[in-house]
């Protein structure tokens, strides 16, 4: 085997491996146990365990609770939410928000790097003859566009973790829009988290779907739309300069 078969066998592995592990977990995550351990039911009947086990070993709980946020994240695994509140619930709302944000930030990169990785590139130059000024325009705001899409609650959090990958966004600009737009949506579900105690004592039914309230979507959705605002003033600055050109 020569030097570039090799390279390009290695190349290949690079693209493939990352995104066959990603598809597996995912799999695995339906096809096995692990979706009950996913559930307000489980949470219900283990919560004094997992309180239990963070007082005694708080540094380990931390390192696991990263480390599977992040897993999460990077395998779009429908359990962000329960997690988020249940990061609220051990280890308070402050220290919740922090290690959520900085767990689902690393699950994003990584998801976002593989798509770039792995077919971000080809199917962008395939599309770009359809999508070239639309990526113009999202390049030229693309911290503004980014936060928008971060902060609106519509959106999915694992489609704004690829669509970025496909329009030639950095990974340090996707890193830092992430780690700031997650943090407000974040902090409010793990400020309701904190107060899941009662909740699960008390043995009452839960739906963490519909835990946040439509005022505080509303306000999200506000923020959201706030973050467009210099993107909107740039282009009726730019207007109004056109229409003064002589």
């Amino acid at each position: 085997m020569d030097k570039s078969e090799q390279d390009s066998k290695t190349h290949w592995a690079k693209r493939v491996v990352p995104v066959v592990i990603l598809v597996a977990l995912l799999v695995a995550f339906f096809t096995t146990d692990l979706k009950n351990y996913a559930s307000y039911e489980w949470l219900q009947d283990n919560y004094v365990i997992l309180m239990t086990f963070v007082e005694e070993n708080l540094v380990l709980a931390v390192v696991l609770y990263l480390v599977g946020y992040a897993i999460i994240v990077a395998a779009s695994l429908p359990a962000a939410t329960l997690v988020t509140l249940l990061g609220g619930f051990l280890f308070g709302w402050f220290f919740g928000t922090i290690f959520t944000v900085i767990g689902a930030t690393v699950g994003a990169a990584i998801l976002f790097q593989v798509a770039r990785t792995s077919f971000g590139e080809p199917l962008r130059k395939k599309v770009q003859p359809y999508i070239g000024k639309m990526e113009k325009g999202f390049r030229e705001d693309e911290f503004h566009y980014l936060m928008f899409l971060r902060l609106m609650p519509a959106f999915p959090f694992f489609v704004v973790n690829l669509v970025p990958a496909f329009l030639g966004v950095s990974l340090r600009m996707f890193v830092i829009t992430t780690f700031i737009g997650i943090i407000p949506g974040t902090a409010v579900f793990n400020f309701i988290g904190s107060g899941l105690g009662d909740i699960l004592a008390s043995g009452e039914a839960f739906d963490p779907a519909k835990a946040a309230s439509p005022e505080i979507l509303i306000g999200l959705a506000g923020l959201a739309v706030i973050s467009l605002a210099p993107i909107v003033w740039k282009k009726i600055k730019a207007r109004r300069n056109g229409a003064v050109a002589p």
